[in-house]
């Protein structure tokens, strides 16, 4: 079946492709022209259950298979993603809009996380103690948390759901993704993909939906963990009402990530790195710089350098090769973009580079913003505090590192942020007093490897492990410990004290 090519989409549960028992539909739309593409059935409660119920039917099946087996299936996933990674990527773009480049970068960060996790029969071996006690042994062992579910933001419709769902399936779990409504098709395809694998039918699942979906998934009690990327204030309400309803719980958060040049910076070096993070995928990334707080005499070099380079980025559909920045995801998150540049002008902020009125001939109907940059920005601006989630970059002046790092340290959200140096001092300061979750140096995105895991701090991260690497093992697995004796000499069991070892 290709999916790309109906008009409403299903959903995938039990290993096939089903309909949803829902009667509301969203719309998909094509961003570089602003025209529907498809529809996308808002699941219910319903539907839901019935992904429950596929999940829990498959679990057990799934749960008892050594870790090599499960292994091998995603080795096998991994290689079918690597050798369909330009058609997915076009997927991507059409209803995203980023560039087929970016694109397909966010898939091959995504199988890093699959060749990770084929590691699993390692990554699962408990600890042992041998006599512990006289003839007592003690051990301890992880094992899955049960049926487990992923609600996953627009702006990464492979990337983030793969932080997630290999994680949990070659932990021995069954899994239930609620892609973005925004762009759901490739979670299909992803679907297909797993089942060609070998993933038993009913171990991972597809439900499309909004907030109704959401709800179900949150308070359904045959779910045991539920994993989030989004926005701050949606991150807030997963996390408690997931906990409310006895539920293991990540939920990462929005951001407001500042890179830090110095004086002795390689300018030119600091320019390209910058623009990349800021105004790539337009701006729609949870590790975006979009501040940048320029360091005494870096100050007006940089905004020079940025200025100049912002004016050639080349806007237009993903789909053009000359692309360096594509569409905003829909219309309403290009008039949100807009109201804050307004904001900014009327906040006083020196406006160098207007992103207002991008011209893109042909595509006259997408959802485009330029790159826009602003200059003596003050950390009172809504243009500073707030998570744009667009193609706006702001400078912020500081007169020493040491101010550069309070302002760091005293915004509200915490999961990157970078430093542009030459100076070995100056970075380890950074890296020791910056309280942020992933800090990179002369790295404008210091997204980790999928052997590390990726998290921030404070409003940016509800609940205590991070996605994918070992604390994704972790969460998707609940410890076990055991003390064992065998006596066959007779002698008598412990009393009513507390037993006591060695």
């Amino acid at each position: 079946m290709d999916l790309t090519t109906l008009e409403r989409l299903p959903l995938w549960i039990g290993g096939r492709a089903v309909p949803a028992s829902t009667t509301r539909y969203g719309e998909v739309t094509n961003p570089a022209t602003g025209e529907v593409i498809r529809h996308v059935p808002l699941g219910n409660a319903t539907d839901v259950d019935a992904a429950v119920q596929a999940a829990t039917a498959a679990l057990p099946a799934w749960r008892a298979a050594p870790p090599l087996r499960r292994a091998r299936i995603l080795m096998r996933f991994r290689e079918l993603m690597e050798a369909q990674k330009k058609d997915l990527a076009r997927i991507v773009t059409e209803e995203h809009g980023k560039t087929l480049a970016d694109a397909e970068g966010s898939i091959t960060r995504g199988i890093e996380v699959v060749e990770f996790v084929t590691g699993i029969p390692q990554l699962l071996k408990g600890e042992f103690s041998e006599n512990v006690g006289s003839d007592v042994d003690g051990w301890s062992l992880r094992q899955p948390v049960g049926v487990c579910a992923g609600i996953t933001p627009f702006n990464f419709p492979a990337m983030v759901p793969m932080w997630m769902y290999p994680v949990a399936l070659a932990c021995g779990n069954s899994f239930i993704l609620k892609p973005s409504e925004r762009d759901p098709t490739l979670s299909l395809r992803m679907a297909e993909l797993l089942a060609e694998a070998g993933v038993h039918a009913g171990v991972f699942n597809v439900v499309h939906g909004d907030k109704e979906a959401v709800d179900a998934i949150l308070e359904h009690p045959g779910i045991g963990a539920v994993s989030f990327v989004g926005s701050t204030p949606i991150a807030r309400y997963i996390y408690e009402t997931g906990a409310r309803h006895g539920k293991r719980v990540q939920a990462l958060g929005g951001a407001k990530n500042h890179a830090v040049v110095m004086p002795d910076a390689d300018f030119d070096f600091t320019t390209e790195a910058l623009i990349g993070a800021a105004y790539g995928s337009a701006g729609e990334r949870c590790m975006a710089v979009s501040v940048v707080v320029a360091v005494g005499a870096a100050g007006d070099a940089m905004c020079e350098r940025l200025a100049a380079r912002a004016r050639r980025v080349k806007v237009s559909a993903g789909t053009q090769p000359d692309a360096e920045m594509g569409p905003v995801i829909t219309g309403a998150a290009r008039d949100r973009i807009m109201g804050y540049i307004d904001g900014g002008v009327a906040e006083g902020a020196t406006l160098v580079v207007d992103g207002r009125k991008p011209r893109v001939p042909g595509y006259e109907g997408g959802f485009f913003v330029g790159p826009t940059l602003f200059d003596r920005v003050t950390p009172g601006m809504a243009i500073y505090r707030d998570e744009i989630f667009g193609p706006v970059l702001v400078i912020v002046r500081a007169d020493s590192l040491s101010e550069a790092i309070a302002l760091i340290n005293a915004n509200p959200y915490a999961n990157g942020a970078a430093l542009f140096t030459r100076s070995g001092h100056a970075a380890h300061r950074f890296q020791e007093d910056v309280d942020v979750g992933m800090l990179g140096i002369n790295v404008p995105i210091p997204v980790p490897m999928a052997f590390h895991s990726f998290g921030g701090w404070k409003n940016s991260l509800f609940g205590d492990l991070h996605v994918h690497g070992i604390d994704g093992v972790r969460f998707y697995t609940r410890g076990k410990a055991i003390t064992a004796r065998w006596p066959d000499d007779g002698s008598a069991a412990p009393g009513f004290q507390m037993p006591v070892m060695g």
